[in-house]
């Protein structure tokens, strides 16, 4: 009887798998990155673009060059006649504050209304002035000019020390003493008894807090000083380290040499100060009453800080008793 050979497959009753071999993977390299480059550049669209910047690195820059220069024609240059102040220069303000802030920050001939940083220069200038306490807004007007809107320090007494006398406004900045003539001093209140000399130029800050409340004390009477027939602002003489602003107190000397017990700056938050209008319609009683501060055998020291009385006495007595402390 024949035999037939058995499968090996069929014995284990699985089906043989046919394998294929698979073709390799196809990678990009440098011949088909520079075909596809290649193609792409040469696309007639590119190409103008290419051709484009090309010929626009060469035609700018002499196009840029053959141009006329605005910026150096007459209708864009500025001179400190196009610059107009809001408002107008106050009286001791001097009439040439434009004049002085160019010259200060060497601007003269410099100005062009094509520069787009000329606001902010003519501002930064303008800040720096010791007249200027503030600069509000620099703008170009529609009719080529400048507007510039400032706000202005305004003197309020005059520091009398050893070396002369010294305007300064109402938070105790130096003002330009050379801005006042001799006649001038006359029109504001003096501040005396005071030891120290300016810290700075004009336009910064006394450094110094009698002058600064006594430069606030000044602007709460500037209305009244001369109704009032004040003379003078004095400074507290022993100061003790540790002495705030708010522990201060002041005198003032009336025309006829009687001195008045102030106290404290204009504003005190300490407990019991009389307010400056409180401490003024006083004084205005007092004279009604009396007709002057030395009637009728002055002068005195007058003290109006009570709330329920003014006391006074002779000056004399006063300032014999204030020597021995």
């Amino acid at each position: 009887m024949a035999r037939t050979k058995s499968n090996p497959d069929k014995s284990t009753g699985k089906k043989s798998k046919a394998k294929t071999a698979q073709p390799p993977a196809e990678t990009a390299g440098p011949t088909s990155v520079a075909g596809w480059l290649s193609s792409f550049l040469y696309q007639p669209a590119v190409l103008v673009l290419v051709a484009i910047a090309a010929t626009a690195t060469f035609v700018i820059p002499i196009a840029r060059d053959s141009l006329p220069d605005l910026s150096q024609q007459d209708q864009y240059q500025l001179t400190q006649d196009d610059i107009h102040l809001h408002p107008v220069p106050t009286r001791w303000v001097p009439p040439d504050l434009v004049n002085q802030v160019l010259t200060q920050a060497n601007l003269q001939g410099r100005l062009n209304s094509l520069d787009t940083g000329l606001s902010k220069t003519l501002a930064e200038a303008f800040r720096l002035h010791p007249w200027v306490a503030e600069v509000q807004q620099v703008r170009k007007s529609l009719a080529g000019g400048i507007d510039v809107s400032l706000k202005y320090r305004e003197p309020v007494a005059m520091v009398h020390v050893s070396v002369g006398m010294y305007p300064i406004d109402s938070t105790g900045v130096l003002l330009p003493p050379a801005d006042f003539s001799v006649s001038d001093t006359d029109r504001f209140l003096k501040v005396e008894n005071i030891r120290s000399t300016p810290g700075g130029p004009a336009g910064t800050s006394w450094g110094d807090s009698s002058v600064t409340g006594a430069a606030q004390l000044a602007a709460g009477l500037a209305d009244v000083w001369e109704k009032l027939q004040l003379e003078a602002i004095l400074a507290p003489t022993h100061i003790p380290v540790d002495t705030q602003p708010d522990d201060l107190l002041f005198s003032l000397r009336t025309r006829g040499g009687s001195h008045i017990v102030w106290g404290r700056i204009p504003d005190s938050k300490y407990p019991g100060e009389l307010t400056t209008d409180q401490k003024v319609a006083r004084l205005e009683k007092y004279l009604a009453d009396f007709g002057s501060y030395a009637e009728p055998s002055g002068p005195y020291e007058i003290d109006i800080r009570h709330w329920q009385e003014i006391s006074r006495r002779p000056l004399d007595a006063a300032l014999q008793t204030t020597s021995r402390k």
